[in-house]
């Protein structure tokens, strides 16, 4: 794992720094900017100490007036530039380019406690469950997770248990013999093999039927999986990490969950809070997120604190993902240098996405200046992908909830979502 040195010209500069480094959780050291830099140290230093730049270094200018950022770029270091005003950003900034590989951003010290309780957690090979709303980050920990235990050489798979049909599930888990059913024209090992002596995330695993939960229960207590077709077991040495956007209690409670599946993974469970009770993590997430998008030689669009408090007011129904849409349209649609308020689509208690860019079929797009008829189809797909948009800003995402609003089952809702991305 890397260090993080600060020089002393960069503490003196920016004496709020460190202090907000270590709250996020951050090991931060001294250092004198002359000093040999270990390869893994990511040195700190100021404007001053430019002489003593390596390739891994964060130069630091304190300045009134404008902020700035510049990426590394052949063989020189990154620079940030900020005055007091724009400090809150700058340092999420800086986190973000200093953090380890592998953890997730993070800017309240509660989120920097509930990350040191999940590698605690990391460091021994029970069973994890991650529970949260849709967009919370529940991957990003599984993957962290991963990256602070003993398994971190070997693989981190990861499926989404409500992305495939249950007979591809079954076999895409447990691994299936040659001509073990139509079109087996091959073995296949199956993700839990392929996972052997790493990582595997089951995600919305509350979406995984009945009929596999007992499968899964035999490979969890047995570490051992039965390929389709196969009639001996095959051993498996695998840490699971399972994750669920719905409480596993009520659906246990409910008879769509077994209890004694919950009960196994049930271990150490893990609750990720949404993004409207983790406020300064939005200022944090939305640094990585910007860098992220950053098109390669644009100018960095620094938002301005307007913009940020505008951030960090909103409700967020969508979490994270819905955060990314508004900052990657503001990034691309704002009107100035920097992304102010009025390049923020965001309206209180909604998606976002539902409130500003809509589906149009190509044939309206392609309507007559004089307002030429659209194709009664295209009006009809138009109006279902408006009434799903509205269902789920309803429901803040919760797609079994939207699905019970439309009339319509998981699996139908599913396949409308997807026909929306293709056509978006």
């Amino acid at each position: 794992m890397s260090e993080i040195g600060l020089s002393e010209g960069a503490a003196s500069a920016d004496p709020a720094l460190a202090p907000w480094l270590v709250g996020v959780g951050l090991d931060v050291r001294r250092i004198a900017a002359a000093d040999a830099a270990p390869r893994d140290l990511i040195r700190i230093i100021s404007a001053a100490e430019k002489a003593f730049a390596r390739h891994t270094d964060i130069v630091i200018t304190v300045r009134e007036g404008e902020p700035a950022f510049t990426p590394a770029a052949k063989g020189l270091p990154a620079e940030v530039a900020f005055g007091f005003a724009d400090m809150a950003f700058a340092h999420a900034l800086i986190a973000e380019l200093v953090r380890p590989e592998g953890r997730p951003a993070c800017g309240e010290p509660e989120s920097a406690a509930f990350l040191k309780l999940a590698a605690r957690i990391a460091a021994h090979d029970a069973t994890v469950l991650v529970l949260g709303e849709t967009g919370t980050g529940k991957e990003g920990l599984a993957r962290f997770i991963h990256t602070r235990s003993t398994r971190a050489a070997g693989p981190f798979v990861a499926v989404n248990c409500a992305a495939l049909p249950e007979s591809m599930l079954e076999a895409m888990l447990f691994g299936h013999q040659k001509g073990a059913f139509t079109g087996a024209a091959g073995a296949g090992e199956g993700l839990f093999r392929a996972a052997d002596g790493g990582t595997l995330l089951l995600d919305e695993i509350a979406e995984m039927p009945l009929s596999l939960q007992a499968k899964l229960l035999r490979a969890l207590q047995e570490r051992e999986v039965l390929p389709i077709g196969a009639t001996k077991p095959v051993p498996i040495n695998v840490r699971v990490v399972a994750a669920a956007n719905r409480d596993l209690a009520t659906e246990v409670a409910e008879g769509r969950f077994r209890a004694d599946l919950y009960w196994r993974l049930n271990v150490m469970p893990l609750l990720l809070k949404p993004l409207a009770e983790r406020r300064l993590d939005v200022r944090a997430i939305s640094a990585t997120l910007m860098l992220r998008h950053l098109t390669p030689g644009d100018g960095f669009p620094w938002p301005t604190n307007a913009a940020l408090d505008r951030l960090m007011s909103h409700g967020w129904p969508g979490n994270v993902r819905e955060l990314e849409n508004v900052l990657q349209r503001a990034m691309l649609l704002r009107s100035g240098d920097r992304v102010d308020t009025g390049d923020l689509t965001v309206e209180a208690g909604t998606l976002a996405a539902a409130q500003s860019v809509r589906y149009v079929p190509e044939s309206a797009r392609a309507a007559s200046p004089a307002g030429g008829a659209t194709r009664l189809a295209d009006a009809a797909r138009q109006s279902e992908y408006d009434a799903i948009e509205d269902a789920l800003a309803a429901t803040g995402g919760h797609r079994q909830r939207t699905a019970q609003l439309l009339g319509i089952s998981e699996r139908t809702l599913r396949y409308r979502l997807a026909g929306m991305r293709a056509a978006a």
